[in-house]
């Protein structure tokens, strides 16, 4: 992520999924009066200037606002980046068998049934790796 003039690259990577708020969470945001309790963290000034960003990104009103949005209707999944590495090198080989294959066909006119069995086989060991991910996300 982007600090100031430093780009961090994380070890592990974080993605905020939107979801449907609970029922009793419309309840409490609707009462805007009962909020009579007071929130307060440190951060840091790299921090609170990427904050400051996603907030004015966000075209919401209030930063009160942006906040609980931010923690009513997201929730943080970690992946690990060996997995995600992983996925793309089998995209990147997929692909490439994939141009390997159209370059011949186009040159020769012909298609082996080795080639379809190659490239479902790519796909296969792709999707794996994918249907994790998604049951993380999920």
């Amino acid at each position: 992520y982007d600090v100031g003039t430093e780009t961090v690259k994380p070890t592990s990577y974080k993605a905020c999924k939107w979801t449907p708020l609970e029922p009793r969470f419309f309840k409490l945001m609707e009462d805007q009066n009962k909020r009579n309790k007071y929130l307060k963290i440190r951060v840091s000034e790299e921090e609170m200037d990427a904050i400051k960003r996603k907030f004015q990104n966000s075209g919401m009103e209030t930063l009160s606002g942006f906040v609980r949005t931010m923690i009513f209707k997201c929730y943080i999944v970690q992946m690990d980046g060996n997995k995600l590495r992983q996925i793309h090198k089998l995209a990147s080989n997929i692909a490439s068998s994939i141009n390997q294959i159209s370059v011949r066909v186009n040159s020769t006119g012909k298609i082996y049934d080795n080639d379809i069995a190659e490239i479902k086989d790519g796909v296969e060991q792709l999707w794996q790796p994918l249907r994790f991910l998604q049951t993380q996300i999920l």
